[in-house]
């Protein structure tokens, strides 16, 4: 059995690693002229659009390595059914629930490295890949708004605005307003940059204006003298606050391109302060049950071993699979939209085109295996 494992993990391995390679060469061409436009903008050279194509790669890699399995998968077994070396493994003991057992174990293999690409690698290469644009570029902001996140403190509400971060991370464009439980304006903060620290902000050249609450009760002039005796303009402001640097990446940065322990915590602060979390929370059990896919791709690719091939028929089945995930990828994408607009439960959002491809697998193992 040890030399059965090793004949199919072998092929199997080499097949899905030549069809990534494949693909993110593609992606690495259409990245890098796209990339092309952005070359010459401040001291962003071609050398720095190379690194930072380079650095997308582990995102492509991520997002294809489902669709790789099954296009891998789909290829060996059809080329072990057209050369008869499956039913020689067949005759020889390896009957459908092994050979299923068999595939699965070197699945977990790929759901674990899946996972790894996506929660570690492809976060710090993507974030890496940002802050050398920001650095060479200008600056990395999340649309024209820049990023909004609202935090509830003891006696205070506060809606803070981060315009974007440089290229050494620390922010900049950065506005505080603060609020009453009444939902009245108290203060507002504005700095032109800040840094992160464990338990604040620290703000540089802050221009801060406090509103006197009984404005109402005064005179125009009182009013317009009370109001400019509170601006104060400060070197340094520390605004305490538990809005880390991960959680403004995330609200900067796209949620799939985030770890799962930073979309976790940022869900738990948009919990804590009334707001939806709905789209993040799709995004966090995607992170979940994505790499899971991987096992049902080669539950998919199996059932080919099991077909009889012309000399030429094999290009259609492996063209079959490349549409198959394909569809899986389109498909994935459209429940997590749908799943946002429609309020689904967000795991569900997130697990469905898994659990109908499970379905489908299931159902064709049984049918090639058992029915005909």
């Amino acid at each position: 059995m040890k030399t059965v494992r090793r004949l199919l993990y072998a092929d199997l391995i080499t097949a899905i690693a030549y069809v990534c390679l494949g693909f993110l060469a593609l992606f690495f061409f259409f990245d890098f002229v796209d990339e092309m436009s952005s070359v010459g903008i401040q001291r962003y050279g071609l050398a720095h659009a190379c690194a930072y194509v380079l650095l997308q790669i582990p995102g492509h890699l991520y997002e294809l390595l489902p669709i790789c399995v099954l296009i891998g998968g789909v290829l060996v077994m059809a080329r072990f059914a057209q050369n008869s070396e499956f039913t020689i493994l067949r005759t020889s003991g390896l009957g459908p629930q092994l050979a299923l057992k068999t595939l699965l174990i070197l699945g977990v293999g790929f759901v674990a490295f899946t996972f790894v690409i996506g929660d570690y690698v492809a976060p710090f290469s993507n974030r890496t890949a940002q802050l050398l644009k920001a650095k060479y570029q200008g600056t990395m902001a999340g649309g024209q708004t820049g990023a909004w996140l609202k935090e509830q403190q003891r006696y205070s509400r506060y809606a803070a605005n981060i315009g974007a971060l440089d290229g050494n991370g620390d922010m900049m464009r950065v506005r505080i307003f603060e609020f009453d439980a009444n939902g009245r304006i108290i203060s507002t903060t504005e700095a032109q940059s800040g840094e992160f620290l464990d338990d604040a902000w620290l703000l540089k050249n802050a221009r801060r204006i406090e509103f006197p609450q009984n404005l109402k009760t005064v005179s125009m002039d009182t009013a317009a003298e009370k109001l400019s005796s509170n601006i104060r303009k400060l070197a340094e402001y520390r605004w305490p606050t538990e809005i880390n640097a991960q959680m403004v990446s995330v609200a900067l940065l796209k949620p799939e391109r985030m770890p799962a322990y930073d979309l976790f915590r940022y869900i738990q602060h948009l919990d804590n302060n009334g707001q939806s979390a709905q789209l993040y929370e799709i995004e966090f059990w995607k992170k979940l049950f994505y790499p899971l896919s991987c096992l049902v791709m080669l539950m998919l690719a199996l059932p080919f071993a099991y077909l009889h091939f012309r000399t030429s028929g094999i290009a259609g089945y492996v063209f079959g699979g490349v549409i198959t995930g394909i569809s899986f990828f389109l498909l994935n994408n459209v429940f997590g939209y749908i799943g946002n607009i429609s309020h689904w439960e967000p795991w569900t959002a997130a697990a469905a085109p898994s659990l109908i491809y499970f379905a489908i697998s299931l159902a064709a193992f049984g049918w090639v295996v058992y029915k005909k």
